[in-house]
């Protein structure tokens, strides 16, 4: 997939948000890297469409979101439907977990498994 041109600005941003994962960012992205989930190929701090992704699989046009107490506010809630409904217009799938989602991790792997394809619901 050859890689949208991004503002300078936009890619120091997603380099440093890779170096300053929160704690359940750095456990699902434990879970991710390297192709551990099912052969998925995800990417941390992924720009797509102007935006960036905390994870992105692009093989599967799936996108893994972590969010924080933050993310409840409703100003930031508002900006989160715009940014999902931009995303799906180029058709990819969002997820969104909160960061306490993450504690049961195995839960929230099997719903990416299955959401990518890979496995029917049980």
């Amino acid at each position: 997939m050859p890689h949208t041109p991004l503002p300078p600005r936009n890619r120091a941003n997603a380099k440093s948000m890779r170096k300053a994962m929160t704690d359940a960012e750095f456990k699902l992205w434990n879970e991710l890297r390297a192709h551990r989930l099912m052969g998925l190929g995800f990417r941390r701090q992924f720009p797509i469409a102007g935006y960036i992704v905390d994870f992105a699989c692009p093989e599967k046009k799936l996108v893994v979101e972590v969010d924080g107490s933050q993310h409840g506010d409703a100003s930031l809630a508002a900006a989160d439907q715009a940014r999902k409904k931009r995303l799906a217009q180029d058709g990819w799938i969002i997820l969104r977990f909160w960061n306490d989602d993450i504690l049961d991790i195995d839960n929230v792997c099997q719903h990416i498994v299955i959401e990518a394809g890979l496995a029917g619901p049980t």
